[in-house]
């Protein structure tokens, strides 16, 4: 292979992965921009979802489709329950005292899932398929290619969604104010909540597709900080 040629793969394999990498932080961001909170446990709530899915397709033996979606179920819940209990009294606090929350929820769910699962690696039901996409000459991973596209198409209706949906407009009055989006009639609580649901929705994808790529380790969710990282430093963007 020319130097050319491995450039490119790489470059390409770097492209696909940066897909589900896309999903996370679109779960970062429209947390932050509803409520302006960095969800520091937006990689630990990505990997107990991982978790989750191991448990109902192979502990519970439902299989990879029911292990979707009973995973998804339960890290809408998880989620739902961080934003009442620990976020939303936290609302109108200083800055640092709501990221320090979201640092002790991370270290809460990881302690979990060392209790519960161990240390040791784990190996989930394949839902993406190992045969390898070509590109011309250019070799691409099957399971990378096709959570890449796995990720773009729920990111493109993700957004769709945010911005023709009824939810999806009371989300972005919100984020542009939410002085003015409460004056406006709009539920700003229900909203950080419903930011939350869809940060649980991105994460726990991008956390199946991750463990599937890789493998389910207690180490996953690391893959959030860099994320987070690439976002503060590129800019929080806008769904307004």
């Amino acid at each position: 292979m020319s130097p050319v040629q491995l450039f490119l793969e790489y470059s390409i394999v770097g492209i696909a992965s940066g897909g589900i990498y896309a999903l996370i932080a679109l779960g970062i961001i429209v947390i932050y921009k509803s409520s302006r909170t960095f969800n520091f446990a937006m990689g630990e709530m990505m990997m107990l979802s991982a978790y989750f899915f191991y448990a109902a397709a192979v502990t519970f033996a439902l299989g990879p489709v029911l292990g979707v979606i009973v995973a998804l179920i339960c890290s809408i819940v998880i989620a739902l329950v961080i934003e009442r209990v620990a976020i939303r009294p936290m609302l109108g606090r200083p800055f640092i005292s709501v990221v320090m929350v979201t640092f002790g929820v991370g270290s809460i769910i990881r302690g979990v899932v060392g209790m519960v699962w161990g240390p040791s690696d784990l190996q989930i039901p394949a839902i993406l398929s190992r045969s390898p996409v070509m590109l011309g000459d250019i070799f691409v991973p099957g399971k990378t290619a096709r959570g890449f596209a796995i990720a773009v198409v729920i990111v493109v209706a993700l957004i769709a969604y945010l911005r023709y949906s009824r939810a999806g407009v009371a989300l972005r009055a919100t984020a542009a104010s939410a002085i003015t989006a409460y004056s406006m009639g709009i539920n700003v609580r229900n909203v950080i909540a419903f930011a939350w649901v869809i940060a649980a929705v991105t994460g726990c994808i991008s956390g199946i597709l991750m463990a599937n790529i890789n493998s389910l380790t207690p180490h996953l969710g690391l893959v959030a900080l860099n994320v987070l990282a690439v976002v503060i430093l590129g800019g929080m963007g806008s769904i307004s």
